[in-house]
């Protein structure tokens, strides 16, 4: 399956809901799912940079993909990992380089997040195109 096609998944999902109290339900929900981080990747160089709660996140480069593993100390920043981790992980470096997150605009996640989750949102995005082009010139 594609980035893009997971993508399309999520904004169906995410568009059976009106109302954004549903909506942020659902990140919860999307985060507890998730399976919790081994706490030896709980470390200090695996901390995201510019995230206001704390955010780890863990890329292992597995037969040319990235498998990607998080976890947060925010229920709703968890869920907003879970869903990164969901489109992107087990996606080729250039794959994840190349890709387009629409679905952060699409579902509505850019305009309801506050300017401090909305700035650690990018810098997970960020991080994780970090480990793409990383694992791409290894």
């Amino acid at each position: 399956m594609t980035i893009n096609d997971i993508q399309d998944q999520v904004i169906e999902e995410f568009s059976e809901f009106e109302d954004w109290m549903d909506k942020y339900q659902l990140l919860i929900d999307l985060g507890n799912e998730q399976a919790p981080l081994d706490d030896k990747y709980k470390t200090e160089s695996n901390l995201i940079d510019g995230c206001q709660s704390r955010v780890w996140l863990q890329a292992d480069y597995v037969d040319g993909k990235i498998i990607l593993s998080a976890e947060s100390d925010a229920l709703i920043v968890k869920g907003i990992i879970a869903l990164l981790i969901r489109v992107l992980s087990g996606h080729t470096p250039q794959e994840i380089l190349q890709s387009d997150l629409y679905f952060i605009e699409e579902i509505g996640l850019k305009d309801h997040l506050s300017p401090t989750r909305s700035n650690g949102l990018l810098a997970m995005v960020k991080q994780i195109r970090i480990y793409a082009l990383a694992f791409q010139a290894a």
